[in-house]
């Protein structure tokens, strides 16, 4: 399946404004003697009531957020008109944490004239620091009087923490004779290691989709994009992945699996994927981007946790940082994945726009050019291709290498 990239972000999906502003929540930075204000909340809103879908951190210390979240879609019955996001502080692990994060929910409910329960809150940033409530019931109401069907890039960047880019991917697609959109934006560059979700991640379409299936493909989708994902190896406690579809492109809505659920389901994969590995490549001090293939495996599961066992490893994460072909690291991160398989049948290559080089056999090292593996792993985008050749089923996982900066981020972070 094809499928048009589009500009917009969460804006892309016919019937959603969106808009940011600076509040206060961030201390202002300066530059050459100017200070400069960048955007520390969000909002975005559907022109109509949206079907609604959900997942979070299974870490079991969950910032206050998501639990209002969680509550307000139960009672609403799985919908939602508007999320509200704030960065700079998770309002996580605070006494008065549900009570902020609700309040914040009334306040956007007031000011658009809704029910609060169809309000959707999130926050990243700091834990344990008091989020103050006074600059955001002076940003709410600015905030509703900019929504605007093109400040997509608005609100993308008010949800940026240690992030040096923005993250948004749209595409197109054709249900029957309706053209659909889905649009998504996204934050995250440290603190990740999704368990159910990750970092904080937004997504819009205008496809007319029940609750149930919403659900079912969200959940589908994010195990083989957001759950292969690992910077660092931590779970955050405010991760969520929130989808909303308000059926504006009046297709037929889909409320069972068949042909439409399948292409709606491939257009939400190239979202998700695509805003996966803009996380992976903005991992806190990246300098490179891994991308790992596992393929001939016997089933998904075992796919999956082979390619993520890599990704994650921090010994060739380093070794990717020195351009080292240190491919041990590779087959001993396979060998201590959750899997079952003959690493005696695997093969392994590193891979980039500089080349291939081959460096495992039948699980056994082969010789190859030293420098020709410097000169291939010096691009800042590095493929590690692994085959088990042991059945059909492949899986992808992403993530990035382990630098200097990354501890110099991490040191000072919260001061």
């Amino acid at each position: 399946m094809s499928f048009k990239y589009i500009d917009g972000g969460i804006c892309a999906s016919k019937g959603f404004k969106a808009s940011g502003t600076y509040c206060g929540i961030k201390k202002p930075s300066t530059d050459n003697m100017n200070t400069k204000h960048k955007n520390d909340i969000c909002m975005y809103v559907s022109d109509t009531i949206c079907n609604t879908a959900a997942v979070y951190t299974q870490n079991k210390v969950k910032g206050a957020p998501i639990i209002v979240t969680k509550a307000n879609l139960e009672k609403s019955n799985n919908k939602a008109i508007a999320v509200i996001a704030n960065s700079k502080n998770a309002n996580t692990c605070n006494a008065d944490g549900i009570e902020k994060a609700d309040k914040m929910c009334q306040l956007v409910a007031d000011e658009l004239g809704i029910q609060k329960e169809y309000v959707v809150v999130a926050s990243t940033g700091v834990i344990g620091q008091v989020l103050p409530i006074e600059p955001i019931e002076k940003a709410v109401p600015i905030l509703v009087k900019e929504l605007d069907y093109n400040k997509n890039q608005e609100a993308a960047t008010a949800i940026m923490t240690t992030d040096t880019v923005k993250k948004e991917y749209a595409v197109e697609f054709k249900l029957g004779n309706a053209v659909c959109h889905i649009g998504g934006m996204a934050k995250g560059s440290g603190m990740i290691h999704p368990n159910m979700a990750t970092t904080l991640n937004f997504i819009t379409t205008d496809c007319a989709i029940s609750a149930k299936l919403l659900q079912k493909a969200l959940s589908e989708i994010v195990k083989v994009t957001y759950n292969c994902l690992s910077i660092d190896g931590d779970t955050s406690t405010n991760d969520m992945v929130c989808i909303m579809a308000n059926g504006l492109a009046y297709n037929n809505e889909i409320t069972e699996e068949g042909s439409d659920y399948e292409v709606f389901k491939a257009a939400l994969y190239e979202v998700m994927a695509s805003l996966t590995r803009m996380l992976a490549k903005d991992g806190e001090g990246a300098s490179k981007l891994l991308e790992c293939i596992c393929t001939g495996a016997p089933d998904k599961n075992t796919a999956i946790a082979i390619a993520k066992s890599v990704v994650c490893s921090s010994l060739f994460k380093a070794a990717m940082f020195g351009e080292d072909a240190n491919w041990g690291r590779v087959l001993c991160a396979i060998g201590y994945a959750d899997a079952d398989f003959d690493i005696n049948l695997v093969d392994v290559n590193l891979r980039s726009d500089k080349g291939t080089v081959e460096v495992c056999k039948n699980g056994t090292g082969i010789e190859f050019s030293e420098e020709k593996a410097s000169t291939v792993l010096s691009c800042d985008e590095i493929y590690i291709d692994i085959n088990l050749n042991q059945g059909n089923e492949n899986a992808t996982a992403w993530g990035c290498d382990l630098t200097y900066d990354y501890v110099k981020i991490n040191g000072d972070y919260r001061t």
